[in-house]
């Protein structure tokens, strides 16, 4: 008997290092996660447009100087590059791996930014003014730019057009922000003048998110052909073989506990809204020894457009 609690316990020991091992290079490891986003009637000259997505960094560091990371980035070839927020930790003020990342990137021609909620406010507001924080500043010194109205991205007559998603939401309370955004948007992108509208995004927007913004007559809910979000980490903890045990979701009747695993990251189409939710980089939490990814490995994003026929 004594034997037999003795190889168990030497079998468990083995098993959780082996776990400790696999999980710290796990973490470590860069995954270029690619999807097709079908369109239809996609005009030719966007056949092919790819957009990289880099979400949640949470000032997580890959190699010396960020140089897996930037070496990876420049690797692909793409039309636009989009930071969909947190790429600080809470209360943060180190913002080093941030721009010690864009600095490294090579094609900034279309590199455009929304915050999450761990970023540094991107405005000062006051009773007279609103004006730029010095991290967005900063970050757009060095090449990438605050997402606050929209921003067009031509390939020979035909646009794609990048929206803030939460800030085009226009309702009767407007913030300044809002304010700041519609008064840049007059001229909103409207579906029969645009030939691709994406909106950028923090925040998933579920499914029940959306049906409460449909309802809500102080809300315009524009149309979009794709939403981009990240914020859930793709579970952060995985389960092999289940998924997701948690994402962080006021809008789920358990606040995010169990979540459909279809909602969790990667594309799907909610009432013909697509949206493409990435996994991320980084890890963050109140805890800090439960700091890290399980079965969750670090991605970037790269979303080429096609024409077809959708469901």
């Amino acid at each position: 008997m004594r034997k037999l609690k003795g190889k168990v316990m030497a079998a468990s020991f083995f098993l959780i290092v082996v776990l400790m091992g696999y999980t710290f290079w796990d973490n470590q490891r860069i995954t270029i996660v690619k999807q097709d986003v079908v369109i239809e009637h996609l005009p030719k000259e966007l056949e092919g447009f790819s957009i990289v997505q880099i979400t949640d960094l949470h000032e997580k560091e890959f190699g010396e100087n960020q140089e897996r990371l930037i070496n990876a980035i420049n690797s692909i070839p793409y039309d636009a590059i989009v930071f969909t927020g947190d790429m600080m930790k809470n209360n943060s003020k180190n913002a080093m791996p941030f721009y010690t990342l864009i600095e490294g990137i090579e094609n900034k021609q279309h590199a455009l930014f929304v915050p999450g909620n761990t970023d540094p406010k991107s405005y000062r507001t006051s009773s007279d003014n609103l004006e730029k924080s010095e991290f967005i500043k900063n970050m757009e010194k060095k090449g990438v730019r605050l997402l606050d109205s929209t921003y067009t991205v031509k390939r020979g007559n035909v646009h794609a057009q990048f929206v803030n998603f939460e800030w085009s939401l226009k309702t009767e309370n407007k913030s300044k922000i809002n304010e700041n955004f519609l008064s840049k948007n007059e001229n909103y992108p409207k579906k029969e003048t645009s030939d691709l509208i994406i909106g950028l995004n923090h925040f998933p927007v579920v499914d029940s998110h959306i049906d409460a913004l449909l309802r809500d007559p102080s809300v315009t809910f524009r149309y979009y052909d794709l939403i981009m979000a990240g914020h859930y980490h793709g579970g952060q903890f995985r389960i092999p073989f289940f998924g997701a045990l948690f994402v962080p979701e006021a809008w789920y009747e358990k606040s995010g506990l169990f979540p459909p695993q279809d909602r969790v990251k990667g594309l799907w189409e909610y009432k013909h809204i697509k949206q493409y939710v990435s996994a991320g980089l980084g890890s963050n939490g109140p805890i800090p020894f439960l700091n890290f990814r399980l079965f969750a490995p670090p991605e970037i994003n790269v979303l080429t457009f096609k024409s077809g026929k959708t469901e």
